[in-house]
């Protein structure tokens, strides 16, 4: 192999660095990892510091933290290879001294500690606001949805087993004229075949029966829904029309200038509608702002979590959500109703006024009625209602939503900003995961793994941000 590069003999003898610390660099982001593991107290977040007595010694918990972090930050979440890159990786074996626990020790190590693990991700977060990279008061929030370890066929709800008894009485009906029809052949192997079907029809019936029984368990779940693998995922509608998937709800709540994830939670719940205030909330008392601006999208409409992001000092921005089908059908919208605050009535198109009429409770909001008595002999009818009057609905706190309204027309740019900014911590971590995503089941175990991939991310970002050397001597003040 001449003019080529030729490597050594395998067999040459080597003089190797007399210490480990020699084939890391001063750059190298495991020493971010070793710092900013002991510098913390780790026994005041939960972790189990204190050793036993008895019986063989425990790893720290220090070795084994840093060997998930180190394995979420190079895309290796498996216990298994985890126990491989202790014993065959040089920084793995400089961040653990040279340790190399097995697989079921690493396992139980994540599974046993999850509490604390979601408070060392939140620690993170709280040294990234003393570098003070939460210098703006506005946050994204969105919600993606990730695959669990169930599979779409092992999700079982009302509608799927009524189609799938469908399809078996359509199969067993098709068998049976089958072996009417061998009844009447005279073929050799007319015997063998009527047996082949008989035998998919007593599976069939045999999968009927499990059907059933699944169908009563249904009925003692308040979602109608049952996760035969993982029983805490639940099946979800995705953004693609007519698909979805088995899985999981992650919310977070993104930095807009940063992009570092400033807070998360993991919800078997498939819509965004009820999670606006409480992810903007823990955003708030994690940046430690008096004031905060969140931006979301229309899928978290919801005047209720408006209302409560506002009398708890949070400025939302969520696009109204269209409901009403009244464009569609070529007749006014509520929105060519104007109210008039001084009088308590709206205006119509035709320039007459519909009045208060009535005070109504609807799902626990307290709603206002009103319509005019005009409505018969105007001209306008046919374009406004097909009823005897059109009837305009006013909750008691809509003031707080047209303010809302209100302050995005002023600020068309702030959707742009929530796409630019939420979208991109979610496809970074979804191409970290694979094409599996979680690993573990249960709600709280995938919350754990939740908590790595975002303790991962936010220290890839804060190394890109600061520099690795700057980071690691502003730990160590």
């Amino acid at each position: 192999m001449t003019n080529f590069i030729e490597g050594e003999d395998r067999f040459q003898a080597t003089l190797f660095p007399d210490q480990l610390d020699d084939y890391i660099s001063e750059d190298s982001l495991v020493r971010v990892i070793d710092v900013f593991v002991e510098q913390m107290e780790l026994g005041d977040l939960g972790f189990k510091t204190v050793p036993e007595t008895k019986g063989r010694p425990a790893y720290h918990p220090a070795v084994m933290l840093k060997i998930y972090i180190y394995g979420y930050l190079n895309r290796i979440q498996s216990s298994r290879r985890l126990e491989r890159e202790a014993g065959r990786n040089v920084e793995l074996m400089w961040l653990t001294c040279r340790l190399s626990p097995d697989f079921k020790t690493i396992a139980d190590f994540r599974k046993d500690n999850g509490s604390a693990i979601a408070r060392v991700c939140r620690e993170f977060v709280l040294i990234c606001r003393k570098l003070n990279l939460f210098t703006k008061a506005l946050v994204a929030i969105d919600g993606s949805k990730f695959k669990a370890v169930n599979a779409r066929d092992r999700n079982v709800t009302k509608g799927k087993i009524t189609r799938r008894l469908e399809q078996i009485d359509q199969s067993i009906a098709r068998y049976l004229g089958q072996i009417e029809s061998n009844d009447r052949s005279s073929d050799d192997d007319v015997d063998y075949k009527t047996g082949q079907l008989e035998n998919k029809i007593s599976k069939l019936q045999q999968e009927v029966g499990r059907l059933n029984a699944l169908q009563k368990e249904l009925l003692k779940k308040d979602d109608q829904q049952i996760s035969e693998t993982d029983p805490d995922a639940r099946s979800m509608a995705t953004s693609g029309r007519g698909s979805g998937m088995v899985g999981y709800n992650v919310q977070s709540a993104v930095d807009t200038k940063h992009h570092l994830i400033v807070a998360h939670e993991v919800t078997n719940v498939g819509h965004d509608r009820s999670a606006l205030h409480d992810m903007a909330k823990a955003a708030k008392e994690i940046i430690d702002s008096e004031t905060l601006e969140v931006v979301a999208d229309r899928g978290y409409y919801n005047g209720s979590e408006i209302l409560k992001c506002e009398k708890s000092g949070i400025i939302p921005h969520v696009p109204k959500t269209q409901t009403s089908n009244s464009l569609s059908k070529g007749l006014f919208d509520k929105r060519d109703f104007k109210y008039i605050e001084k009088d308590d009535e709206y205006l119509c198109p035709a320039a007459e006024r519909l009045i208060w009429r009535m005070r109504t409770v609807e799902k626990g909001k307290e709603l206002n009625k009103y319509w005019s008595s005009n409505c018969q002999n105007c001209h306008l009818k046919p374009k406004c209602t097909t009823g005897k009057s059109r009837r305009v609905t006013r909750w008691q706190h809509e003031a707080t939503l047209e303010a809302m309204e209100a302050r995005l027309a002023q600020n068309p740019g702030m959707m742009k900003i929530r796409k630019s900014t939420v979208e991109h911590p979610f496809g970074t971590i979804k191409s970290w995961m694979g094409a599996t995503h979680f690993q573990m089941r249960r709600l709280k175990n995938v919350s754990t793994e939740m908590s790595l991939h975002v303790l991962a991310y936010n220290l890839k970002r804060a190394m890109k941000i600061i520099g690795i050397i700057p980071l690691i001597e502003a730990m160590r003040t």
